[in-house]
């Protein structure tokens, strides 16, 4: 395959597979009633995994996609907690039974925003209306820039297991182009107030393809990350969608590396991290070998959700603040994205599903093809539609985006088993976007498939 048709394939919009349906195409026609319906159906008898969203920051990062409210004073959070809190009142109320949690994660935004007495408190509301699992994964999202000290008595109070901070680039002149400055001291401080708290799991985020970016910068923040030996890292291309994040227009398109690049970044940190010992997962994370992620991996039990991969097994994801994503066996709901219209709808004793989608038996047969593609890069189509009822004929025949990718060597199949060749595995989103029926409808909204 030549260069240039990698490049090519490297500038294409799709989208990450977090979910599929993917989250653009969910519709008002699932409100508040739906959900209902789908809670009340949910059994006890199954773990569950809960997602609360902190929609707020100090300050804007350019590259940011998440749903998130700048705010330099603390009573907008405060007002915004008590919502959350009868958000899952209400919704504990609607399931009826206490099911047990085994995966709890705070995201945001910046949940270490809330003052530390106020984690201690959602943290003991959450425990008393869901049985937390002893051995549950709790996870936070952390910007070390914004760590104060008693947080961290409030996390091993709160029963805090798993922290995961964002570091992005620790390049200064990447770092001033994304409004985003923060030092490898900041960051290595933060950690070693974490271990001291108990919290031994550490995640990092970080990203390629940013305004200025080059392999050599992208290899110096590599190694000054290793130095904190993470548990894990997901590594994530930047996604500069400014038609629909206004504050990435901030960004200097002309300083963004192109496809070819940006595929040279990713292949740099990635050879770096496998070489110092960690195993590389599915398209961009990385665990070390004891991790439970990599554990997953190795067991072909890796999960794919909302927050990339994952060793959550859980069928039903309970999201809880404005924007958030949940899913149970109906289909998938997100909350309002406003925080105004949010806090108006739990506060009047409502739900604050906005929009959702309501799965099909088809959905659930092209999403299952679609999470083994994005984890194990392979996939028994075969297998997977006969176990559902459905014949794989009509997934295999006549599939244009399939047939070019095994005509240029992408791919390969053998028995009904379609898997991406060794060398082009950081095109799989194109894989499972050969089983995406829904694909035309929004091809603008995502980011590039490398």
């Amino acid at each position: 395959m030549k260069s240039s048709s990698l490049h090519s394939y490297g500038e294409l919009r799709l989208p990450r597979y977090t979910s599929y349906p993917t989250a653009p195409l969910f519709s008002p026609a699932v409100d508040g009633r739906a959900y209902a319906d789908w809670l009340s159906a949910v059994s006890p008898a199954s773990p569950i995994s809960l997602y609360l969203h902190i929609p707020f920051c100090r300050s804007m990062c350019w590259y940011c996609g998440c749903h998130t409210t700048i705010s330099a004073r603390n009573d907008p959070i405060a007002h915004y907690l008590l919502s959350l809190r009868r958000e899952i009142e209400i919704v504990a109320a609607q399931m009826g039974a206490r099911p047990q949690a085994a995966h709890v994660h705070l995201g945001g935004g910046t949940p270490t925003i809330m003052k530390a007495a106020d984690l201690v408190q959602l943290m003991r509301l959450l425990r008393d209306r869901f049985d937390v699992a002893r051995d549950a994964e709790v996870t936070i999202e952390i910007d070390p820039r914004v760590l104060a000290p008693d947080m961290l008595d409030a996390f091993s109070e709160s029963g805090i297991n798993r922290a995961s901070l964002g570091v992005q680039t620790f390049d200064p002149l990447v770092q001033q182009s994304i409004n985003r400055v923060q030092s490898v001291e900041c960051t290595a401080e933060s950690i070693a107030g974490l271990r001291e708290a108990g919290v031994e799991h550490i995640n990092f985020d970080l990203i390629y393809g940013l305004p200025h970016q080059t392999v050599g910068s992208c290899v110096d923040t590599v190694a000054a990350a290793l130095a904190m030996r993470p548990s894990r890292l997901a590594v994530f291309g930047y996604a500069h969608v400014p038609g629909f994040k206004k504050h990435q227009r901030l960004i200097d398109e002309a300083a963004l590396p192109d496809g070819e690049a940006r595929i040279e970044q990713a292949a740099a940190i990635a050879d770096m991290l496998v070489a110092a010992g960690y195993v590389q997962i599915g398209l961009d994370h990385f665990a070390l070998p004891d991790d439970e992620l990599a554990r997953a991996h190795a067991g072909r039990r890796l999960r794919r959700n909302f927050q990339g991969y994952t060793s959550d097994r859980c069928d039903t994801l309970i999201g809880f603040g404005a924007s958030a994503i949940g899913r149970t066996e109906g289909g998938y709901v997100q909350n309002d994205v406003g925080i105004r219209n949010y806090s108006a709808l739990v506060n009047a004793g409502r739900l604050a599903t906005a929009r959702g989608c309501r799965l099909t038996e088809e959905d659930r047969m092209r999403g299952a093809i679609i999470e083994r593609l994005m984890c194990d890069f392979e996939a028994d189509i075969v297998k997977i539609c006969t176990e559902r009822g459905f014949d794989p004929t009509m997934l295999l025949h006549g599939n244009e985006r399939l047939s070019r990718l095994l005509d240029e060597g992408l791919a390969e199949m053998d028995a009904g088993i379609v898997r991406m060749r060794p060398g082009h595995r950081f095109l799989v989103r194109m894989a499972a976007a050969a089983f995406d029926a829904y694909l035309e409808r929004s091809p603008r909204m995502h980011g590039k498939a490398a």
